[in-house]
């Protein structure tokens, strides 16, 4: 009996050591879809050009530096909208796989949304749309042209799951420069096409944010510059570029200066917001 009763505290105590523990809280899930959306479009100065360089080494091709300013690190709550749209950590060159055709660097958008998250931490998560395509005129982005079409298309999918527009950041012009009938229709081109935006996303009141160009490729920039300079439209805003460093090429904005424009355009984000409560 005295056996009996030992064997039987030794599996008591044995089966103690196998007690199954309580199941642990689940942990935070990342972020996969940002909560604030931020539409990037325009032509190479929206989609960066900062730190692109021609490299000898190469046959005189250009190629990106690589150089990441802190102001446009990383940051677990800024997303980007993928070519395939999908949402991906955003990482500089914004626009990489939207710009296919050329050699993208840095430019505003990083810097933005960072300035904005650190000064106004209400906005939550930001998910960044990046549709800039260099070279392109105000004409090519009429309703019904390819890159209308995909900024509408890139919008809609940003927001198919209740995130909110809180504004569209444009940078375009100076492909508008070269040709003076191009330079003379600017103004009702831009209009219609803001106007046109509006429309199709269901928001008259969308907040835009466009730079005045800096530079331009032909002889017509300050035709275009008092154009955007002069835009008397509702909750339009305009940022102005002049005087920000140019590279080399005298048409794009360097590093510094698309860091520069990103806390520029925050603060006129910031400014509206302030007005508007």
């Amino acid at each position: 009996m005295l056996l009996f009763f030992l064997l039987f505290l030794t599996a008591t105590a044995a089966n103690s050591l196998f007690v199954h523990p309580r199941p642990l809280p689940p942990s935070p899930s990342p972020r996969t879809r940002p909560e604030r959306i931020f539409l990037l479009a325009g032509q190479s100065n929206m989609a960066g050009r900062g730190g692109v360089v021609n490299d000898s080494s190469t046959g005189w091709v250009q190629t990106w530096d690589g150089v990441v300013p802190l102001e446009c690190s990383p940051n677990p709550s800024i997303l980007r909208l993928a070519a395939n749209l999908t949402w991906v950590e955003a990482r500089e060159p914004l626009h990489a796989d939207i710009d296919t055709n050329n050699t993208n660097g840095i430019g505003p958008g990083m810097a933005f949304a960072n300035a904005v998250l650190g000064r106004d931490r209400s906005l939550g998560s930001v998910g960044l749309v990046p549709c800039a395509i260099g070279g392109t005129r105000i004409s090519e982005w009429e309703r019904g042209t390819f890159l209308y079409d995909q900024l509408i298309k890139r919008a809609r999918a940003a927001t198919n799951e209740g995130a909110t527009i809180r504004a569209l950041l444009w940078y375009q012009g100076e492909s508008d420069a070269v040709e003076k009938s191009d330079a003379v229709q600017y103004k009702g081109r831009l209009e219609k096409f803001f106007s046109d935006v509006r429309t199709d996303l269901q928001w008259p009141e969308l907040p835009i944010f466009q730079v005045a160009i800096a530079s331009g490729q032909g002889p017509f920039t300050d035709t275009v510059r008092k154009v955007q300079l002069g835009l008397d439209l509702p909750n339009v805003r305009t940022v102005d570029a002049k005087g920000l460093p140019l590279g080399p090429d005298w048409l794009h904005l360097t590093t510094p200066a698309q860091v520069r424009l990103g806390q520029m355009l925050t603060d006129a984000f910031l400014q509206s917001m302030s007005r508007a409560a």
